[in-house]
């Protein structure tokens, strides 16, 4: 099927991250609404439906993502908002203007302003809404979706996207269709253009890192944006700290030039050019710049693990403080906050359970292993700029390259399956896996979690397909494998 040009994949790509890669498998199933045929979520679904998590929704353009799906949403969230104006920005989709238009003009309607930013990063979303004293915002995006997808995440007043309970009354609320012309004020709304969308964003970051140290050091960096919004801001960031910059995909138009996951796969031609490019370091970004992959001057990806636990030695380095991760992502973290002094918890998978962990804990840095990093000095959102300011700023603090920099991280192998599993044996299945291994500590923060000193083991259902997810961490990749092999090898039997 080709839609905008582009040929649409046979199924959704919503479940191909399984660790809170900012897909929406990482929201709870009762914040899922199957649209098209009302259908539990362990059945199979059509590669049009829309899907609504806590945090927005997301469909294909023009099929279950229309207009007046986009208009009917908008004014949902509206009527869940205090008084005050509404931020909207878009990712950079070359099938994201008529969003925004029918989105600004769903809003003015009711009477509401709207501040136009235009092509925007999410995390920079989360400033312009603070920064203006916005009521909220709407970020027009599909995160690493491919081209015919495109979808709506929602800000509350606070910058940070929205909690599971705000997120919910809004689904219900569209799903209800409460809002009536009756809502509507008598005048319309009025729409203005943002202006300078970069300064305040620059000013935040600039605030957290030796900005002349790094621009003395000059460092040759290229940055892939890969057509999304990552260049509005992140080449004006990289220029102001003195980089010599090379930029891939500095235009915002959403015509990307490979999957736009920042994934091993996705980046393998890129990364086989780095090495002939010269430069120190490479950033590679999502469509909306909320996460960070790194490849090294020899053309080595990193992986997007490693983004989250440098950014946290360094920070330790400078500031000491509690660390939140998600309970998928790599114990580097954990073991880096120990390394420092310095307490450290999990959460749910999902950006919004990580900042409401990170909020308990008044964590000084927090995110996911999906690239994603969290300063809340910056942002209660997961954050490409600062990751990248703070990697260099380590470069030239340390005096050491980006590769010497993750070759002092603790070393840990991940091994990942899928089972078809029935959805009513899950608790049974994951109290025969708990057994089978007596000697681990059992948590439940999100699925079944087992951990070891030196390794862990997480069961986790998927939330769009009747597959059970098991994931593990060990020293080494034997190990790992092991234990993922066991448990699959208990589920079967159960």
């Amino acid at each position: 099927m080709n839609v905008f040009g582009y040929e649409a994949p046979i199924v959704p790509n919503l479940d191909g991250a399984e660790k809170g890669r900012g897909s929406l498998v990482d929201t709870p199933v009762s914040s899922y609404t199957a649209l098209r045929f009302n259908l539990p979520f362990f059945w199979s679904f059509d590669v049009t439906e829309l899907i609504i998590s806590v945090s927005g929704l997301r469909g294909i353009v023009g099929e279950s993502l229309t207009d007046q799906v986009a208009i009917s949403y908008a004014q949902a969230f509206s009527t869940h908002l205090p008084p005050g104006p509404l931020v909207l920005t878009r990712d950079g989709r070359a099938n994201g203007p008529p969003l925004a238009d029918a989105i600004k003009s769903g809003i003015v309607s009711l009477g509401r302003d709207v501040l136009d930013a235009g092509i925007a990063a999410t995390p920079t979303t989360g400033v312009l809404v603070r920064e203006s004293g916005a009521a909220g915002g709407i970020q027009i995006t599909a995160s690493h979706n491919p081209a015919p997808y495109n979808g709506m995440k929602l800000f509350g007043g606070d910058g940070r996207v929205v909690p599971a309970d705000v997120g919910d009354g809004v689904r219900k609320t569209y799903l209800d269709h409460t809002v009536t012309a009756a809502e509507s004020a008598t005048g319309e709304g009025i729409l203005t253009a943002y202006g300078d969308t970069t300064s305040g964003h620059w000013d935040k970051i600039a605030a957290q890192v030796n900005v002349d140290k790094i621009r003395r050091a000059h460092i040759r960096v290229l940055l892939d944006a890969n057509h999304g919004s990552g260049s509005i801001l992140g080449q004006f960031l990289l220029e102001k700290l003195g980089c010599e910059v090379i930029v891939r995909g500095g235009t915002a138009d959403g015509y990307f030039a490979h999957s736009p996951e920042p994934t091993e796969e996705n980046l393998a031609e890129l990364s086989a050019e780095i090495p002939a490019e010269g430069v120190d370091v490479a950033f590679c970004q999502d469509p909306d710049a909320d996460r960070l992959a790194v490849i090294d001057a020899q053309g080595r990806y990193l992986g997007e693990e490693y983004t989250l636990a440098l950014c946290v030695d360094h920070l330790l380095r400078k500031c000491k403080g509690p660390v939140v991760t998600n309970c998928s992502t790599s114990r580097m973290s954990e073991d880096l906050a120990h390394r420092h002094g310095v307490s450290f918890s999990r959460s749910a998978v999902g950006e919004a359970n990580v900042v409401d962990q990170m909020l308990h804990t008044e964590a000084v840095i927090g995110g996911e292993g999906n690239g994603g990093v969290i300063d809340p000095a910056v942002g209660l959102v997961r954050d490409s700029f600062i990751g990248m300011a703070y990697l260099l700023e380590a470069m030239v603090t340390r005096k050491l390259s980006i590769a010497d920099l993750a070759a002092e991280m603790p070393h840990y192998q991940m091994s990942k399956r899928k089972l078809t599993f029935p959805s009513d044996q899950l608790k049974e299945g994951q109290e025969a896996v708990r057994k089978h291994f007596p000697e681990a500590t059992a948590s439940e923060p999100d699925g079944l979690r087992l951990d070891w000193d030196d390794r862990w083991l997480l069961l986790r259902a998927s939330n769009t397909e009747p597959i059970v997810r098991i994931m593990s961490e060990a020293v080494d990749q034997k190990e790992a494998d092991r234990l993922c092999h066991e448990a699959e090898e208990v589920l079967l039997k159960v």
